[in-house]
């Protein structure tokens, strides 16, 4: 009877996330100030309280690849995150690069951040020769089929968001610049206010929870407990004042009464 060879797995016969590059050279510059800002304030917002913290992977700015037949095609999105796979690769290692074909896991929401060189790429609207890759569109509904898509353009103070409805985007009309995704217990907002201590407020992407409160950097918790403890330690220092002014009034009295109080 002819045998043939037990199938390998395409880790076994692809090449990794090591051997794929993980920058460009083609591709344009280093993001600017905001595309890197942004990102980091995503992720310090991002806390699904139904994930453990280990199956959570976020990132920004890294190859993301998704062809196996094309293993050097990729996509570079501003943001995005993937639920039940490690944060670590293979649970040891950071990654280089985001490879489909290995983790098996595609992104749940993918976040690009608007710019005059790259709009028609992000909302689909470039046309490709069909011996090109396929635009970032194509890319996020058709081949990894990302539930969520947003786009944030700051400078028209724009937040649009895409929900993968049969097997096509449909875009979600947001009245209040707010969405709820109950599939995480969390919502993306936009948020007017100072990040990483720059004094302009402007807008920016954040989450928010259930009880539609932002949720908070590490930083903002750190200033939240200081002041708390500042807090606590003013009304300790008010009730000791009060205690001591009702000792000395009832001293007095006990004097006016001719009694000499024991303040041993």
């Amino acid at each position: 009877m002819y045998q043939t060879d037990p199938p390998r797995y395409p880790k076994e016969v692809l090449p990794t996330m090591y051997d794929l590059p993980s920058e460009d050279p083609e591709e344009p510059g280093l993001p600017d100030q905001f595309h890197l800002l942004q990102p980091r304030l995503l992720d310090e917002t991002f806390r699904p309280s139904n994930y453990p913290n280990d199956k959570i992977f976020t990132v920004s700015d890294m190859n993301l690849y998704y062809d196996s037949q094309h293993p050097l095609w990729h996509k570079r999105p501003d943001w995005f995150a993937v639920l039940g796979v490690p944060n670590l690769y293979e649970n040891k290692d950071l990654r280089l690069s985001y490879v489909i074909w290995q983790e098996e896991v595609n992104p749940f929401i993918v976040i690009e951040l608007l710019s005059p060189g790259t709009e028609k790429e992000d909302l689909g609207q470039t046309l490709r020769d069909v011996t090109q890759p396929p635009s970032k569109w194509q890319v996020y509904e058709q081949i990894l089929k990302i539930p969520y898509y947003a786009i944030f353009d700051r400078y028209k103070y724009q937040f649009r968001m895409f929900k993968l409805k049969r097997g096509s985007y449909a875009e979600i009309n947001l009245p209040d610049s707010r969405f709820w995704i109950p599939e995480i217990e969390l919502g993306l907002g936009v948020w007017q206010g100072i990040y990483q201590n720059h004094n302009s407020q402007q807008p920016w992407l954040r989450w928010y929870d259930g009880t539609g409160n932002w949720v908070l950097t590490p930083t903002e918790v750190q200033q939240q407990i200081a002041t708390q403890e500042r807090q606590r330690t003013a009304q300790e220092r008010q009730r000791a004042e009060q205690e001591k002014h009702q000792k000395e009034r009832l001293i007095a009295q006990l004097r006016a009464m001719g009694i000499e109080p024991d303040l041993d």
